[in-house]
């Protein structure tokens, strides 16, 4: 039986080159969308796609069982891909704006977290992987509400990994640069800001999301 991974956050472009990745290897994947325009065609048909918001339990329950009953009742990994960017220094940032990229990046990670774990106690073990950025751990000006955010991620994950280590869960983080995606259209837009990142990468070229 093909193991059943779940994507959270399947409609960034990581999400869904990991699903064809993961597809082309014989995986059963399940992504949880909250907007299916977000999605390629050709990923939308090999997978299945639950609608819902990473932030709503009920939503992730549904997202879980689903990815289950691809593999038999067993979920053999979670990938957590929900993000959001804000790149404004503090005095400019209200704290709603922060309140809401704290929600989106760290409390829906530690939910899926959380609720994940549950399930693959059950199963027997697996792995988890979530999306950190540099911003985390370099001092990036005017990313200081992402890098909140983030370096709580990390922190988070260091203690999962020891928390689950004897329970066979592995836990990790991903830490990119700039990507050349939706979500960096504000900074790869534009030509000048652009070059600006790129100068301060020492292979001089945005990643890619394959």
């Amino acid at each position: 039986m093909a193991e059943s991974i779940l994507i959270i956050g399947g409609g960034s472009d990581i999400a869904q080159q990991l699903a064809h990745k993961l597809t082309q290897n014989g995986y059963l994947v399940t992504m949880l969308v909250r907007n299916n325009e977000s999605l390629d065609g050709h990923i939308s048909s090999r997978v299945t796609v639950v609608n819902g918001d990473a932030l709503s339990s009920e939503d992730l329950t549904s997202a879980i069982e689903m990815a289950k009953q691809q593999g038999d009742g067993k979920i053999s990994g979670m990938a957590h891909l929900v993000g959001s960017v804000l790149i404004r220094p503090p005095h400019a940032v209200k704290v709603e704006a922060f309140e809401e990229v704290i929600q989106t990046n760290l409390v829906s990670a530690f939910m899926a977290l959380s609720m994940t774990c549950k399930a693959l106690l059950k199963s027997g073990g697996g792995r988890v992987v979530f999306t950190s950025s540099v911003a985390a751990s370099l001092g990036l000006v005017n990313h200081e509400a992402i890098a909140a955010a983030k370096g709580g991620i990390e922190s988070m994950v260091r203690s999962a990994a020891a928390t689950y280590a004897q329970r066979n869960i592995r836990v990790n983080a991903v830490a990119p640069g700039l990507t050349d995606t939706k979500l960096s259209e504000p900074i790869t837009r534009t030509e000048s800001i652009r070059e600006s990142a790129v100068s301060m990468i020492p292979m001089k070229r945005i990643n890619k999301p394959e």
